[in-house]
């Protein structure tokens, strides 16, 4: 275990919940960046075909965008509020193109 400063001149922790606490931290905050990354992957790539005005994919790729937000709000990553509405907007976006 590094105690003190780390080579950058930064403090760490000096007691070992503090040392698990931190290691803890990064591991959720990864997880975290994990989920949230897919999620607005999958939103792009729905908005990119949504822009194109292609009918054909947007079907599978609502579907896909749902799964990862809804996933994302499941984990505490989004709140659930904030996923409804995307999923909302989304969902009103797709249904706009088809018309």
């Amino acid at each position: 275990m590094m105690r003190g400063r780390t080579s950058e001149g930064k403090y760490v922790a000096n007691i070992k919940s503090s040392e698990k606490a931190n290691r803890q931290r990064v591991r959720r905050t990864a997880r975290n960046i994990a989920h949230k990354t897919a999620m607005r992957t999958a939103i792009k790539k729905l908005r990119a075909e949504i822009g194109s005005k292609n009918a054909k994919g947007v079907k599978e790729l609502l579907a896909k965008a749902v799964r990862a937000i809804d996933q994302a709000a499941s984990k505490g990553v989004i709140k659930k509020g904030t996923a409804s509405r995307s999923v909302s907007r989304l969902t009103v976006a797709v249904a706009g193109l088809k018309s």
